[in-house]
């Protein structure tokens, strides 16, 4: 039998403490685009309890962000919304739809009758009086802007996470992630394995990492640039231990994907290879530890094969980039 679930959290007095219910159940990457966005509501309702909704993964980075009191475990497969969601005692005081611009996510908060949501604007949900949506925004900004025209004081660039406090297994390193959450968005293996033997003729370290799915594509990049089996991180490693290596790496390479956003985080230097989706909608701040290859046009991010922008970016113009980085910051005391 499954343990009990607890009762929502009351005040000294007794009285049930009024709770926030935001909806993101998406993947490492959208959580942490959206990390801006939470701080502002843990601000905005500072008496509240804030519940994220969001795969049962994801509780680590939750807490890390310091923005999150609780995780309700929520999925669905791909970037769809998910059916139902197991929340119990009276309905949050406020619900924030951040999974999309709706309906499916906007009908799924209302029928837990929450006195107030928050949501774009929607043909299809007259009731909500939301701003409009715009395709062509940055998904930081995106959900900074929701807040706003719901008066809470919201900073796209207010997403840092706190250092680890484990060492990293890798020091100095400079990481491979050659994954990607769809076909279009994966660099080839042999563009990879050419980087990696660049890097360590250069006498740097190579730490290849890889999702949970990800074994035979770390497997075959590894075989190919030869690496040793203590420079591999696959199968989804524990998020503390990805943390302290992207934190403590000296660069990370990757595509539009988790770990390329976690890099941002914790202010560490990046490549990031873009395609099919331009920079614009999902890049790194404006920073000069942050490079954005993108050669465009934009293309279908459903692709099985990768996309043709990816594939105009070239091995050599990696290893460029990652020259012009600047040396990562030494951690705060």
């Amino acid at each position: 039998m499954p343990a009990p679930r607890p009762a929502p959290p009351s005040d000294a007095d007794g009285t049930p403490r009024p709770r926030v219910l935001v909806l993101r159940a998406l993947g490492l990457g959208d959580l942490l685009a959206g990390v801006p966005a939470l701080r502002a509501l843990r601000r905005g309702f500072p008496g509240h309890e804030l519940v994220l909704a969001a795969p049962a993964g994801l509780a680590p980075v939750a807490e890390a962000t310091g923005a999150v009191d609780r995780l309700l475990p929520a999925s669905a497969p791909g970037r769809a919304v998910p059916r139902t969601l197991d929340w119990t005692g009276p309905p949050p005081d406020v619900a924030v739809d951040l999974h999309g611009n709706g309906p499916p996510s906007h009908r799924l908060l209302q029928a837990l009758r929450p006195p107030r949501l928050f949501a774009f604007a929607h043909p299809e949900t007259p009731d909500i009086e939301g701003p409009p949506w715009y395709r062509d925004e940055h998904e930081r900004d995106r959900w900074c802007r929701l807040l706003r025209a719901y008066g809470l004081d919201a900073d796209p660039a207010d997403l840092l996470l706190p250092r680890p406090s484990g060492p990293s297994p890798a020091p100095g390193a400079v990481v491979l992630h050659p994954g990607a959450g769809a076909p279009a968005r994966c660099w080839p293996i042999e563009r990879y394995a050419a980087v990696a033997t660049a890097l360590r003729e250069y006498g740097l370290r190579v730490v290849v990492t890889g999702g949970a799915h990800e074994s035979d594509l770390v497997a075959r990049l590894v075989k190919q640039a030869r690496l040793p089996d203590t420079d591999v991180l696959s199968g989804g490693p524990p998020f503390e231990r990805l943390s302290a290596l992207v934190a403590g790496a000296r660069a990370v390479v990757s595509g539009d994907t988790g770990i390329a956003h976690l890099a941002v985080a914790h202010a560490t230097p990046t490549v990031t290879l873009f395609g099919p989706v331009p920079p614009a909608h999902w890049g790194p701040p404006a920073h000069p530890r942050h490079l954005a290859l993108w050669h465009g046009p934009e293309g279908d991010p459903h692709a099985r094969r990768p996309d043709p922008a990816l594939l105009r970016i070239t091995a050599d113009e990696v290893l460029d980039a990652l020259h012009r980085l600047p040396p990562p910051e030494e951690p705060t005391p």
